[in-house]
Formats: C-alpha cells, sequence, structure tokens
C-alpha cells in the first residue's frame, strides 16, 4: 500500500482515531479522579516529625501540603499530650492548679522554625509553578497553532513532515499545564495531529515504520502496566500507573488494525490497578469509620464518668483511672475519617478537661480545707502547751479533756501531716496528766478518809429516817451540808458511795414531804373560815390564785420531763443529772397535789 493510499486508509478512519483518543482521555480523567488518600506513618515522638519536616524543608522534595498538615497533626497531639501528662503529674503530686505554668517547648519553636521555612518554599515553589503552567501553555496553543497551519493540504502536509516532528518533541517535553485546560489543550492537539497525518503523504516504508515504532513504544507500556499487578504498595503502584498513561499519551498512533487491540490492553492492566487502589482506600475507610465507632464509644465513657458524683477523694481517684485507661484506648485506634478525625479528638479531649478540671478545683478545695484544719489543731497544740505546766489539777484536766473533744470534732488533714501533728498533740497531753498523777499519788490517804466521814454522814442520815420530829428536817439539811463540805474521795468508791447518800435522802424527803404536805393542808382548813369572813368573793379569789399556782406548776413539770427526754444517761454525769431532776419532779408533783386538795377543801366550804 503506497503512501497515498495509506493517507486515505487514515482519514477514512479517522472517527476510529478520535474515539481512541476519547476513551485515552476519559481513562485517565476517570483514573485521576480517585482520591488520594496515602497511608501515613504513625510518628511515636515530637523528635520524628521534626526529622521529617526538616528533610522536607531542607531537602529538594517538593512540600507536599497533606503530609505538611499531617505532620502538623501529629506533633501538636503528642506536644498536647506530654503538656497534659506533666499537668497531670504535677496535680498528682499535689501541685496547685493556679500556680502551674507551662514551660516553652524548645521542640516548638524548632517545629515553627521549620513550618515557616516549608511555608515559604511551598509559597514559592506554587508561584512558580503556576507560572511555568500558563507559560507551558502558551507553548503548547503555539505548537498547536502551527500544526494546524500545516493541515492545509497533503502535498504541504508532506514537505512539513519534520517540522512536524519536531513540534511533536516540542510537546512532548513541555509538562505540566493549567488543569481546567489540560483535557481541552490535549484534544486539540490530537485533533490537528489527526489530520496532519490524514493529509500527509508518506512513502508505506516511513508510515510503516512509525507505526511499528510507536506500537514497540505502547506495548512496552503495556507491560509496564501489567507488571505493577505484582507491585505490594498498592499506592505506589497507582503513581506509576499515573506516569505511564502520560507516556502513553504521548506516543503517536499505531496502525489501524492494531489501535484497538493495544489499546484494550492497556486499558485492562490499567483497570487492575485501579481497582486495586479502589479498594485499598476502600478498606482504608472502612477502617476509619470503625476507628470513628470505637472512638466515638470512648467519647461516651468519658462523658458519663464526667458526670458521675464524686463523693470524696476516693471517687475521684477511681474515676481518674477509668479515664486513664480509656485514653491508653483511645491512644492504640488509629485515624477516624478526615472530616471527622478533630472533631471526635476535641469531643474526647473537651470531656476529659472537663473532668480533670473539675478535679483540680476539688482537691485545691480539699487543699484549702486540709490547710484551715491543721491551723485549727496546732492552735490547739498551743493551747495545750500553754496548760501543760499548771498544777491546777482538777481545773487543768478539765481543759484538756475538753481539747481533745474539739480535736476530735476537727476534720481530715494529709495522714502524714496528722500523725505529726496528733503525736505532738498526744505528747502535750501525757506530759500533763503524767505530772498530774504523780502528784495525785500523795492524795490517796485523805480520799479514804473523806470515804469514811462520808459514810459516817449516811449513816446518820439513815438513823434520822426513823426519828420524828419538828427539827428532822433541820438536821438532815445540816448533815447535807457537812456531807458536801467533805472533798474528793477514792474513784472507785465514788459511785457507789452517791448511789447509796441519794437514797437515803430520797427516802427523807419524801417522808418529810409527805408530813409536811398533811400539815399544810390541815392548817389549810382551819384558816378557811377565817379567809371566808373576809367577804362574799374571798374564798372565790382564794381559789382563782391557787388554780393559777397549779397551772404553774403543772407546766414547769411538763418542761422538766420534756428536758429528761433530751439527756442522756450513759455517762455518770449524766446519770446524776437525771436522778437530781427526777427529785425535782417529784417535789413539784407533790406540790401540785397539795394545791390541788386545797382547791377540793375550798369546794367543799363553798357547798357548805
Amino acid at each position: 500500500m503506497d503512501s497515498q493510499e495509506n493517507a486515505l486508509e487514515l482519514g477514512k478512519n479517522e472517527e476510529v482515531v478520535n474515539e481512541e483518543v476519547t476513551s485515552q482521555v476519559e481513562t485517565i480523567e476517570s483514573s485521576e479522579s480517585v482520591a488520594e488518600e496515602p497511608v501515613r506513618p504513625v510518628y511515636e515522638t515530637k523528635a520524628d516529625v521534626l526529622h521529617r519536616l526538616q528533610d522536607i524543608a531542607h531537602g529538594e522534595e517538593t512540600p507536599q501540603k497533606d503530609e505538611v498538615e499531617y505532620l502538623k497533626t501529629s506533633f501538636y497531639k503528642l506536644h498536647v499530650a506530654e503538656r497534659e501528662a506533666k499537668l497531670k503529674e504535677y496535680l498528682d503530686a499535689g501541685g496547685d492548679p493556679e500556680q502551674y505554668q507551662y514551660t516553652p517547648d524548645p521542640d516548638e519553636e524548632s517545629f515553627k522554625a521549620e513550618m515557616g521555612i516549608i511555608k515559604e518554599r511551598r509559597a514559592k515553589v506554587f508561584k512558580e509553578l503556576e507560572a511555568e503552567k500558563q507559560d507551558n501553555l502558551a507553548k503548547k496553543l503555539a505548537i498547536i497553532d502551527r500544526i494546524k497551519a500545516m493541515v492545509t493540504t497533503p502535498d504541504e502536509a508532506n514537505k512539513n513532515y519534520k517540522e512536524f516532528k519536531t513540534l511533536q518533541d516540542q510537546w512532548r517535553e513541555i509538562k505540566n499545564v493549567p488543569a481546567d485546560k489540560a483535557n481541552e489543550l490535549w484534544r486539540n492537539y490530537q485533533l490537528y495531529v489527526e489530520q496532519f497525518y490524514d493529509m500527509l503523504r508518506l512513502n508505506s516504508e516511513a508510515r510503516e515504520y512509525d507505526f511499528k515504532k510507536n506500537l514497540g513504544l505502547k506495548t512496552a507500556l503495556c507491560e509496564a502496566a501489567e507488571k505493577l499487578a505484582d507491585e505490594e504498595d498498592v499506592i505506589s503502584a497507582f503513581h506509576q500507573l499515573q506516569k505511564l498513561h502520560q507516556e502513553y499519551r504521548e506516543i503517536g498512533p499505531v496502525a489501524k488494525e492494531q489501535r484497538e487491540e493495544i489499546w484494550n490492553r492497556f486499558k485492562a492492566a490499567s483497570s487492575v490497578i485501579n481497582k486495586r487502589h479502589q479498594q485499598h482506600f476502600e478498606s482504608v475507610r472502612a477502617k476509619e469509620e470503625d476507628n470513628l465507632a470505637r472512638k466515638t464509644v470512648l467519647c461516651e465513657k468519658v462523658e458519663a464518668i464526667a458526670a458521675e458524683e464524686n463523693k470524696g477523694s476516693g471517687d475521684w481517684e477511681k474515676h481518674t483511672k477509668q479515664i486513664i485507661d480509656i485514653q491508653t484506648e483511645w491512644k492504640t485506634i488509629g485515624f477516624a475519617p478526615q472530616k471527622m478525625n478533630v472533631k471526635i479528638f476535641e469531643r474526647f479531649r473537651a470531656a476529659c478537661d472537663d473532668f480533670f478540671g473539675r478535679k483540680a478545683a476539688y482537691f485545691k478545695g480539699l487543699k484549702d480545707t486540709f490547710k484551715e484544719n491543721a491551723d485549727k489543731k496546732r492552735a490547739l497544740i498551743e493551747k495545750a502547751k500553754s496548760l501543760q505546766d499548771s498544777t491546777d489539777w482538777k481545773s487543768t484536766s478539765d481543759k484538756f479533756i475538753a481539747l481533745q473533744k474539739e480535736w476530735k470534732t476537727i476534720g481530715m488533714v494529709p495522714k502524714k501531716l496528722g500523725d505529726q501533728l496528733w503525736e505532738e498533740f498526744l505528747g502535750v497531753c501525757n506530759t500533763f496528766f503524767e505530772a498530774r498523777n504523780a502528784a495525785g499519788a500523795g492524795q490517796r490517804g485523805e480520799e479514804r478518809e473523806n470515804l469514811e466521814k462520808k459514810q459516817s454522814i449516811i449513816e446518820q442520815l439513815k438513823a434520822l429516817a426513823a426519828e420524828a420530829g419538828e427539827d428532822v428536817a433541820e438536821k438532815v439539811q445540816k448533815l447535807v451540808e457537812e456531807y458536801n463540805a467533805v472533798g474528793h474521795v477514792p474513784y472507785k468508791e465514788k459511785d457507789k458511795l452517791y448511789k447509796e447518800f441519794h437514797a437515803v435522802l430520797d427516802k427523807l424527803y419524801k417522808d418529810l414531804n409527805i408530813s409536811v404536805a398533811k400539815r399544810k393542808l390541815s392548817n389549810f382548813k382551819q384558816n378557811l373560815k377565817q379567809v371566808a369572813e373576809r367577804g362574799e368573793n374571798a374564798l372565790d379569789n382564794e381559789r382563782t390564785r391557787l388554780f393559777r399556782q397549779y397551772e404553774n406548776l403543772k407546766s414547769e413539770i411538763q418542761t422538766y420531763e420534756n428536758n429528761l427526754g433530751f439527756l442522756n444517761a450513759s455517762s455518770k454525769k449524766g446519770n446524776s443529772l437525771i436522778d437530781e431532776m427526777n427529785r425535782k419532779v417529784q417535789k413539784l408533783k407533790d406540790d401540785m397535789n397539795l394545791i390541788r386538795e386545797k382547791i377540793k377543801a375550798i369546794d367543799a366550804e363553798n357547798k357548805q
């Protein structure tokens, strides 16, 4: 087939060529539309992040925005975790949150410096790249215009073939153009290239050589694309495929009968890589969604713990351990989807900050309370020290006992300090009581003599209980005064003597009250005649006066009985007070009964 027939054959199959070009463009566009989400390494330390950042800042590679942002997020995640760990360590050691100051982080300053260099480089590269793209666009438009000018007649096309090949070489050497112009630019270029070939009159050998060379180049690209199926790194394979596509686009056409076959082979190999790439990122996205679900559960757990009531230090420490365990688990979970990764971390951190903020406030208040309690106990120690050398044994003993009772009412202080303060307080108390016990050894003989005196007085009171006469009450009162004037008795005999003394007194007072009451009632009845002679209303006035006395006594008895209900008889002093009040109540009841009998006597007199 001669060159004219070849040209005619190319012209007839212009539609087929255009379909091939369109198919290539669509496939490339489809490949380029796949979102590239590279798997990033997990940085364990800030030093690792800085090392990578320095490589980018001072190396030859062009800084990539996604990686720089990822490095920034990784650095500050480690930076914040380190700050929070230092704050927690400070608070756990009993530090004051208001006094805590964050120390400058030299790593952060280095990080910012490197980021500044990268920012300047990226800005410069971007500016240069944009200028280069615009320049490349202008160059390629010029090449299209020159090829378009060549597509006039077959003779002109044949004459300009060498220049045409030079323009093709120039086109291949020109790389990036603005993305929004790339596809339209390529379609126009391919259109006029195909038109040129259709107009070109070449001898069959030259044409066949050209087609054969292009077929060899495209076959090599197909083989390279097919080998990428064995590449373990899916991301690397995808990027290599994009480069192969770029090369494929820049190679001229092949013979008509081989065009579809070679393109289908290249497209099939591309589909394998694209499918693996797509499956990889679907797997990554599924894992990220699972990570998001797990992190959401951890957020809910921390929020629930933060909402629980903490009744004391034990609750705070228990919940702190739970949250720290959750934070440890959080660190084992990978990234969530990019659009949610920062939000879920902010939610988690807000819940943790809320808990630890309120914990710090609680322990600050507890610290203030501990200080106040410690100051109160130190004040009691000073009071005790001022009393420890006193020889007023009875009064000072009561004061020491009062101080000990007050000590028990003061709240807690830290255990170590509390033990120190108690040892000091106890030592002062022991100093006094040991001195008192030593001084009291000589008093025991005197106490035995006092016991014998009081026992003698009790025997005299028992003897009076069998007597009768007007002066019994006076004798009883005199003996009671003598009894009260006698000093202390041995402590072990005190309660027994007390009960015996008051038992005989109760009997005496009861008998005397009955006798006195009878005598008073008899005298009252004898005087009623004289009262009646004073006037018409004299008896009624007397009855009214007595009734008021009766009601007053009744009210007073009720008050005493109510007070008795509140007294605690467990102590010896409490028991003594109850006995005394019971005697008073009985005396008031006897007086009330006497008044009631007087009122009855007035009523009987009025009936007469």
